[in-house]
């Protein structure tokens, strides 16, 4: 994994003030070295300069970025952040084409498949990626995406300079690109957060490559075209034949994402999505007469706090303590305590360069620095449940007939602490719903498709879109911010291209949430926690937590500089502190209700004040 950036402007020679532009690739590097602790490098061209930080994982000694090939005497340059895993199939169908290797990195089988098959290699790739590749006999610049978005690329421009970074903040060190926000970004923040508009970067004027495109330019001009996009087909297999492929598919997809030159580790909640990857982990390493490393999380306190609720009906320890008995790893427990949750809320601002998920984002941060001692990679069980159908509002008759996002339906309680004007002015249900029918109107569907049919397949794509999407972006900035690399094997494009397609009744057979899963998944686990009902990623239920988020909240209110003043009602904020918090009715998700608003909004104050963000 690293990070990568750069700049383009075909008008421009950079190689007249080396010294100037080298310095701002350094600045990029710099900004974004939690990234890739290992290494760093730079390459300017007259047309182009690109910027990389490495996190060694792969070919530890000769797979430096960036990476420079001859054709024709004429430079092809690689920055790329990611895995690919398939390389080694891909290599070999190079070699037998005559490609010659200097490295075994994979960096340099996508840069050798460029040179022999042009762009549309890029379908061949099975991995999580975000690239860019300059062409300097073409005079062009390629920036491309894993199909799902699981690395990130974001990208603005700067009077005729197209500039792109891995983070946000990576574009605010070129010259010119500045921190706004406007009407749309407020929006972003208040109406959809802690999600975004795929495609946007909430700053005004700042864009994401979209998962799954390819952007091309050259002197002339710019093309941004999807290389993947998602199809509905009809499905023809059987239930067992269904419960074979999945099965095979995600042994497949966990057995390639094992590729890695050093050790390996998964994070274990005792659900069905982890323990599976677990299972395989440790089948395919105790082959290899090795130990696989594991890791829980919970907070200080939650066994004394705790109370059993639909969202979260048991503790995950007692089914973690099973799985290790049953599988034989090395285990930590590992815990948040409530400082090292509110100091982490900023610094999960710091790795996101937006207002996030609050604590759900701030102890995940807290917990990857706690596996990085011990491992460099981890492999999580993210993504199952958008997949695999695991949310309630899957099963929810009332999502079914809401027209917005399931699990953010209700905009009232996004607006219990905002100033009235602000919320007057800013038009935030429009908003909303016109991002929720944009993603509505591009769902794939099938012309035989009843309207039950089309309507799951509207809420599996919404999920798909926005709520995985936010995921994996925690995922991606908590494990990056701390060197990390976590790779998400149910995000593997195949198993997306198959479930979208299998019938709810065979992904819930019985009407057993995530029946499909469970019985691909019979052979690697116990049946206790085969059958467990989901519960989902921890969260603190010490009531103490709150008080200090409340009294940090009226500090800051109290504080005249406080940007976040300007946005609230602070009678609001006395009132909402005044009256218990309702843990059962989340406004963002399962996990996401009174605590995590306040949270929520001390991380805006936070953001708009640290990065000095002028609003228009």
């Amino acid at each position: 994994m690293c990070g990568i950036a750069g700049f383009f402007n075909p008008r421009q020679d950079f190689t007249k003030e080396q010294k100037k532009w080298r310095h701002i690739l350094d600045h990029m590097n710099q900004l974004q070295k939690h990234r890739g602790p290992d290494g760093r490098g730079t390459y300017l061209h007259p047309s182009c300069g690109f910027a990389h930080v490495r996190l060694k994982i792969i070919d530890l000694v000769t797979g430096e970025q960036p990476m420079v090939r001859k054709r024709g005497g004429q430079d092809c340059a690689i920055v790329y952040n990611g895995e690919i895993y398939n390389m080694q199939e891909l290599k070999s169908e190079l070699q037998a084409e005559g490609a010659v290797f200097e490295t075994t990195s994979d960096t340099e089988v996508i840069l050798a498949g460029y040179m022999h098959h042009g762009i549309e290699f890029i379908k061949k790739l099975n991995g999580i990626f975000a690239a860019a590749i300059w062409d300097a006999s073409a005079g062009r610049l390629h920036l491309f995406r894993d199909r799902l978005g699981v690395k990130p690329l974001f990208y603005t421009k700067s009077k005729d300079t197209f500039v792109f970074s891995s983070e946000i903040k990576g574009l605010f060190a070129y010259p010119g690109v500045e921190p706004v926000l406007d009407r749309d970004g407020l929006c972003e923040i208040f109406a959809l957060g802690p999600a975004k508009s795929y495609g946007k970067g909430v700053f005004k004027d700042i864009f994401e490559v979209l998962p799954g495109h390819l952007i091309t330019l050259d002197g002339f001009s710019y093309r941004d075209e999807a290389y993947w996009t998602l199809q509905s087909r009809p499905h023809q297999d059987s239930m067992e034949k269904t419960i074979e492929k999945t099965a095979w598919l995600l042994e497949d997809a966990v057995k390639k994402q094992m590729l890695s030159d050093i050790p390996i580790s998964t994070f274990l909640s005792g659900g069905i999505d982890s323990s599976l990857v677990t299972a395989i982990c440790a089948r395919e390493l105790k082959k290899q007469g090795k130990e696989l490393n594991t890791f829980s999380f919970d907070f200080t306190g939650n066994q004394k706090y705790f109370k059993s609720n639909s969202f979260q009906p048991s503790q995950d320890r007692p089914f973690v303590e099973q799985m290790v008995s049953h599988l034989g790893t090395s285990h930590r427990f590992l815990e948040c305590g409530n400082a090292e949750q509110i100091k982490c809320l900023y610094l999960a601002v710091d790795a996101r360069d937006l207002p996030c998920m609050a604590d759900v984002e701030s102890s995940m941060l807290y917990f990857c620095s706690k596996v990085v001692p011990h491992n460099k990679v981890t492999l999580t069980g993210e993504c199952a449940d958008e997949i695999f159908g695991g949310y309630p509002w899957f099963h929810s008759k009332s999502a079914f007939e809401t027209d917005a996002f399931p699990w953010s339906s209700d905009m009232a309680p996004r607006q219990t602490l905002l100033d009235d004007a602000l919320i007057h002015d800013l038009h935030m249900q429009e908003y909303a719903h016109a991002a929720y029918e944009k993603t509505i109107n591009e769902t794939p569907l099938l012309p035989e498709d009843t309207p039950e049919e089309k309507r799951r397949r509207e809420i599996a794509y919404l999920n798909l879109r926005w709520f995985m999407t936010t995921l994996l972006d925690r995922m991606d900035r908590t494990s990056m911010y701390n060197g990390l690399e976590a790779r998400v094997p149910f995000a593997d494009h195949r198993i997306v291209e198959y479930i979208f397609n299998v019938p709810w009744q065979m992904k819930c057979p019985d009407g057993i949430v995530k029946g499909l899963l469970r019985h691909a998944g019979a052979e690697y686990l116990p049946e206790d926690v085969l059958w467990r009902k989901k519960s989902p990623y921890p969260k603190t239920y010490d009531p103490f937590y709150e008080k200090l988020l409340g009294n940090q909240l009226k500090e800051t209110l109290a504080t005249p500089s406080s940007p976040i003043r300007a946005l609230l009602d602070s009678r609001k904020v006395r009132a909402f502190l005044d009256s218990p918090s309702d843990y059962g009715a989340p406004w963002y998700g399962q996990l996401m209700a009174g605590p995590q608003m306040l949270a929520y909004m001390l991380q805006v104050n936070y953001w708009l004040k640290t990065y000095h963000i002028r609003i228009v």
